[in-house]
C-alpha cells in the first residue's frame, strides 16, 4: 500500500476534498490521508509514497521534516529543497532566458542592514546608488514589492519618486524589487500541475480577494491561450514546480508573466469558485496518484526544473567523472 499525504496550515476544502477524491477513486494499493507528525528522527521517514505540502513555506520545522521525508524516499510536491533556494529575482532573470516576457525589474538592497553586519560589510556596494538610472529604467507608475515572498504583502503602488523613497524606507531589512507597471488588456491566472495539467482562469486582481476570479469579459483568443499556455509550461519545466500558479498581464497581445513563485496557490472553493475548485481537487490527485505509482522507494523521487537538471548534465559532460578500476592483479596460482 503507497501512502499519500498532505501537509497543510488554515485551509480546509482543499485538503479534505483532495483526500476524499483520492480514496473515493477505490485503487487497492493507494490510500490519501493528512499527515501527522510526532516525532521526527534524522535520515528515518514516515513511510509516504507522496507529500503534498500547502503550508511549509510558513512553518520552517516542517521544511525540515519534509526534507527529512525526500532523503527516504517520500516525492514531496513542490520538492523543498528547491523552494528554499528559490526567489522572484531569479525567477524573472530565468524566464528572460528561456524566451518568457516579464517586467523591467531591478533588484535593491535592503533599506537596513541585516544584523550581525555593520558598514564595512557593504564596501562592494555603491554608495549612493544611481537612482536616477533606476528609475528611468522602470519608469512610474511603479510596483516595489519583497524579491522572497507572497499574499501581497509589502507591494507598494508608487507614482514618483518621493513616493518610492517614503515606502523604501518602511521596507526596513526587506530585500525589495522594483518593477515596471504593466497596463494591461487581459489577465489571466494559471494553475499549473504535476508539469502538464494548465487551467487557464481569467482573473482581475483589482477586485476584492473573493470576487478575483468573478471577470465579466469575452473569451480571449485561441492564439493568445496557446500563448498563455506554452509560458505557463515552459516557467514550470525550468522551475520544477509540481503544483503553481502563473499570474498573465497581457499587454498589446504579449503575456507578461507577473508573478509565478506560489509554492501554495489558493485553492480554497470560496475564493477560486466551484468550477476552479472541482478542476483543482481532480487533477491534483491524479498528479499525485501519477508520483505515488512512479515512485521508487530510497530512492530521489524529486522534480527538479531543467535549470538544475540541464546544468547538472553538462557538468557531467564537460567533467566526466572517474571510473574505478577494477582490481587487475594476477591472481595467485594455485598451489
Amino acid at each position: 500500500m503507497k501512502k499519500i499525504g498532505i501537509i497543510h496550515g488554515m485551509e480546509r476544502s482543499f485538503p479534505e476534498a483532495f483526500v476524499e477524491r483520492i480514496n473515493k477513486k477505490g485503487l487497492r494499493d493507494i490510500h490519501a490521508e493528512p499527515v501527522v507528525i510526532d516525532k521526527v528522527e534524522q535520515g528515518v521517514g514516515d513511510g509516504y509514497a507522496v507529500i503534498v505540502d500547502r503550508i511549509s513555506q510558513d512553518v520552517p520545522f516542517y521544511r525540515a521534516y519534509l526534507k527529512n521525508a525526500a532523503l527516504s524516499g517520500t516525492a514531496v510536491l513542490n520538492n523543498p529543497f528547491w523552494w528554499s533556494a528559490d526567489e522572484k529575482f531569479f525567477n524573472n532573470a530565468l524566464a528572460l532566458k528561456i524566451g518568457v516576457a516579464v517586467p523591467k525589474t531591478v533588484i535593491l538592497p535592503s533599506h537596513e542592514r541585516p544584523p550581525d553586519t555593520q558598514e564595512s560589510s557593504f564596501s562592494n556596494l555603491a554608495f549612493p546608488l544611481g537612482w536616477d538610472k533606476i528609475f528611468d529604467y522602470i519608469g512610474w507608475p511603479a510596483y516595489m514589492k519583497p524579491h522572497a515572498g507572497g499574499g501581497w504583502k509589502s507591494v507598494y503602488k508608487l507614482h514618483h519618486a518621493d513616493d518610492f523613497f517614503h515606502a523604501y524606507r518602511e521596507t526596513a531589512q526587506l530585500v525589495m524589487l522594483l518593477q515596471e507597471e504593466i497596463v494591461f488588456d487581459d489577465y489571466f491566472r494559471c494553475y499549473c500541475l504535476g508539469g502538464k495539467y494548465v487551467r487557464i482562469m481569467q482573473y482581475e486582481p483589482r477586485n476584492p480577494h473573493h470576487l478575483r476570479y468573478v471577470v465579466n469579459k469575452g473569451p480571449a483568443s485561441e492564439k493568445l491561450l496557446k500563448k498563455v499556455h506554452d509560458d505557463v509550461l515552459a516557467l514550470n519545466h525550468a522551475l520544477g514546480y509540481d503544483f503553481n500558479t502563473v499570474e498573465m498581464a497581457v499587454r498589446d497581445g504579449v503575456p507578461y508573466a507577473i508573478d509565478f513563485c506560489n509554492p501554495a496557490p489558493d485553492a480554497e472553493v470560496r475564493s477560486v469558485g466551484e468550477e476552479n475548485f472541482e478542476w483543482v481537487v481532480e487533477h491534483a490527485a491524479k498528479m499525485a496518484i501519477e508520483r505515488a505509482q512512479q515512485q521508487r522507494s530510497g530512492e530521489n523521487n524529486l522534480t527538479w526544473g531543467t535549470f538544475v537538471t540541464d546544468a547538472v548534465a553538462s557538468f557531467l559532460k564537460h567533467h566526466p567523472q572517474p571510473t574505478e578500476k577494477k582490481n587487475t592483479r594476477p591472481k595467485a596460482a594455485k598451489k
